[in-house]
């Protein structure tokens, strides 16, 4: 099966394509990006485009969409969601929803994976995994209360995502170890989008919804 997948619950726009034949086309953001201002509606077809280009597949070669469904930016989550639900309709293929949270996890190595993704308004996204079976359900917080929420895990845990880099000197000073600056850890991959959507059942587009953990942080005018 040939997988096309995306992430945007950051402000970094990351993309990927698994092959049928597993090789894999990646485009992996820099971390920098995480911090700057967000791109995805000028990024994200671009980055897919480019990915299906290196890879040699077309649209009908594509059996599956794979999409990070947060939680993370209000925003950024509704153009993620947005375009697997058009690109999956047109295609009549399905989508496989992955959590934004679990896909961070898979890439930190080490006992226990703390993926924090940045919620604004001064707290974090989070969730704590185990060779990425999850031990702590997604939660949101401020990041002086994270080490709480960890327990005895706090000791053993390796903080990674926007989350952990904006709020550094809190999560340490409270004795959660992060991730270097400059390290990959801290981006949302694609390609672990794509490998955890053989975990995660395939849905019709329409059903796909983002992961928001709260209420958003713009409200609707009456």
């Amino acid at each position: 099966m040939t997988i096309v997948g995306f992430d945007t619950s950051t402000h970094a726009t990351s993309a990927c394509v698994v092959r049928d034949d597993s090789e894999v086309f990646e485009i992996v953001p820099d971390p920098a990006r995480l911090l700057g201002p967000p791109g995805h509606s000028r990024e994200l077809l671009s980055a897919v485009a480019e990915v299906m280009e290196r890879a040699g597949v077309e649209w009908r070669d594509v059996s599956a969409i794979a999409v990070g469904v947060g939680p993370g930016t209000f925003t950024g989550l509704r153009i993620g969601v947005a375009s697997a639900r058009a690109m999956a309709t047109a295609r009549a293929i399905p989508v496989h929803p992955v959590s934004s949270l679990a896909a961070l996890a898979a890439g930190i190595e080490a006992p226990r994976a703390l993926p924090l993704i940045d919620a604004r308004r001064g707290e974090v996204f989070g969730a704590l995994y185990a060779f990425e079976q999850e031990l702590i359900a997604p939660f949101v917080t401020r990041p002086e209360e994270v080490a709480v929420k960890l327990g005895e895990h706090a000791q053993f845990a390796l903080a990674a995502g926007d989350g952990s880099l904006r709020f550094r000197q809190v999560l340490e000073g409270a004795g959660v170890s992060v991730a270097p600056d400059g390290s990959e850890l801290h981006v949302v991959r694609a390609l672990s989008v794509c490998r955890l959507a053989a975990s995660t059942p395939a849905v019709a587009p329409e059903a796909v919804l983002p992961t928001y953990l709260r209420e958003p942080d713009a409200q609707p005018t009456q």
